[in-house]
């Protein structure tokens, strides 16, 4: 029988997904096999922690939010905060407020106490109505 001398084609496709895979450790960047699965498993993970961490972001600045509202007022939580930001139709995402709660703290509590001030505007008002 005659020698079949291959085509380059595998070999491309081996060294590509070896590439990918130069800092996974031991096995899992030398042996295709076990190359491929990494490399699956590695593009499976990205995937999936891309919109994990969208979530954490938000997680995070919610709780930088809630820790600044609740740190000088007595029953003033995040969620009083929000629904009462809503309501003065101040939106401002999530994002923005903890920024501003930890870089210019004074400004977060000029926003907090311009809420505050009106909803105890509203009350008085509605209580001269009686």
């Amino acid at each position: 029988m005659t020698r079949v001398k291959r085509g380059y084609t595998a070999r491309r496709r081996r060294k590509k997904i070896r590439l990918f895979a130069s800092t996974f450790i031991g096995a899992h960047s030398r042996l295709t096999r076990t190359t491929t699965q990494q490399r699956m498993r590695a593009l499976v993970s990205s995937h999936r922690d891309r919109s994990r961490k969208k979530r954490d972001f938000r997680c995070l600045w919610i709780t930088r939010i809630n820790a600044v509202t609740r740190e000088d007022r007595l029953f003033y939580s995040y969620s009083l905060f929000m629904h009462n930001l809503y309501n003065r139709q101040l939106l401002l995402n999530r994002k923005i407020l903890a920024q501003i709660a930890l870089s210019n703290k004074n400004c977060f509590d000029i926003l907090s106490n311009k809420i505050i001030n009106q909803k105890e505007k509203k009350k008085t008002n509605q209580i001269k109505e009686f």
